[in-house]
C-alpha cells in the first residue's frame, strides 16, 4: 500500500468542496491531477470513496466511514511535524453553510492582532461544523448543536429567509410568512441546516419531499422546482442563483450564530478567538443599528 498524506489531503478536500473543481484549486493542483490522486487512493484502499455518477459528487458509504480516521491521521500528521519544528499547532476553524460573511472579518482581526499564529480554516457540512469528528478545534455554526459536549457564545442573530425556485408563485414578493408557505414542499437539508418542518405550527405544515445530504445537492432541488427551502439572510447574499429567489421571512424566529468548542481539551487559541469573534460580532450589531 502506498497511501501518503497527500492522497488523504485531495480526498479531504473532494470530501469539503464535493466538486473536483474547487478541490483543485483549493490544493493548488490541475483537477486531473487531484482526480488521479483519488483513483490512486481508492485502488490501494480497494474501496471506493467517492460516487462520481452525477455532477454533484458524494462520498460513498465506505467514503464516509473514511473521512474521520483520514482527518485525524492528518491533523496527528501535522501536529508531529508543528511539534518536532517547534511552531505552534494552527487552530482550526470550522465553518459550514454561508458562515463566510462572518468568518472574513474575524479572520482579519485575528491575523492583525496575532500574525504570528497560524489558523486552517475547513468548510463541514454538518450541524457541529466538524467539531463532532474531531476535525476542528472551534467552530463557527448555528444553533441549537445536537448535544451538550461543547461550550459555545451567541455573536449574533441572523433572520430567515425563503429560498424559492424563480418560477414559484411566491417568488416576487417583498416578505412572506410562514403560513403562505404551509401548504407547499419543503426540501431539507438538516445533516448542515437548522430549519426543520417543526417551525411550523404542528397543525400547518408544508410536507417534506426531500432531506439532502448536501446544501449543493438542497440548492439544485430548489432550483429544479421540487420545492422550497429556508435559510438565513446571509446566504443571499453569498450564494446568488440565477433560478433561486430568496424572500424575506417576516415571522420566523431568527437563528443564532454560534462560535462553539470542545468542553474539554480546547487549544490554547480558543479563548482569544473568541474574544475577537465576539468584538467583531459586536461590531456587526452596532453597525446595523446605525
Amino acid at each position: 500500500m502506498t497511501v501518503e498524506v497527500r492522497h488523504l489531503r485531495g480526498f479531504l478536500a473532494i470530501a469539503d468542496e464535493r466538486n473536483l473543481t474547487r478541490a483543485a484549486a483549493l490544493l493548488h493542483l490541475s483537477q486531473p491531477a487531484l482526480s488521479r490522486t483519488l483513483a490512486q487512493l481508492e485502488r490501494d484502499l480497494g474501496v471506493q470513496l467517492v460516487d462520481r455518477s452525477t455532477h454533484h459528487l458524494h462520498l460513498t458509504d465506505a467514503g464516509v466511514r473514511f473521512e474521520r480516521s483520514a482527518r485525524t491521521a492528518v491533523q496527528a500528521f501535522d501536529d508531529a511535524i508543528a511539534g518536532a519544528a517547534g511552531r505552534p499547532a494552527p487552530l482550526r476553524i470550522g465553518q459550514n453553510w454561508s458562515a463566510t460573511a462572518y468568518l472574513s472579518p474575524i479572520l482579519r482581526a485575528w491575523r492583525t492582532a496575532h500574525p504570528d499564529r497560524p489558523v486552517d480554516v475547513v468548510r463541514v457540512e454538518d450541524r457541529t461544523a466538524g467539531l463532532a469528528d474531531g476535525s476542528v478545534d472551534v467552530a463557527l455554526t448555528r444553533g441549537p448543536l445536537p448535544d451538550d459536549g461543547y461550550r459555545c457564545v451567541v455573536i449574533d442573530h441572523e433572520t430567515r429567509v425563503a429560498v424559492l425556485p424563480a418560477e414559484h408563485p411566491l417568488a416576487q414578493r417583498d416578505a412572506l410568512r410562514l403560513d403562505d408557505l404551509a401548504d407547499d414542499a419543503l426540501v431539507l437539508a438538516t445533516r448542515a441546516g437548522t430549519t426543520t418542518a417543526e417551525l411550523w405550527p404542528a397543525t400547518h405544515r408544508p410536507r417534506v419531499v426531500a432531506d439532502v445530504s448536501s446544501i449543493d445537492d438542497w440548492m439544485v432541488a430548489i432550483a429544479s422546482g421540487l420545492g422550497f427551502g429556508v435559510s438565513v439572510s446571509s446566504t443571499a447574499a453569498l450564494h446568488p442563483h440565477p433560478d433561486i429567489r430568496y424572500v424575506p421571512l417576516s415571522d420566523a424566529t431568527p437563528v443564532p450564530l454560534l462560535v462553539a468548542w470542545p468542553r474539554r481539551g480546547a487549544h490554547p487559541s480558543v479563548a482569544e478567538f473568541v474574544r475577537i469573534a465576539r468584538e467583531v460580532g459586536a461590531g456587526r450589531t452596532a453597525a446595523v443599528s446605525d
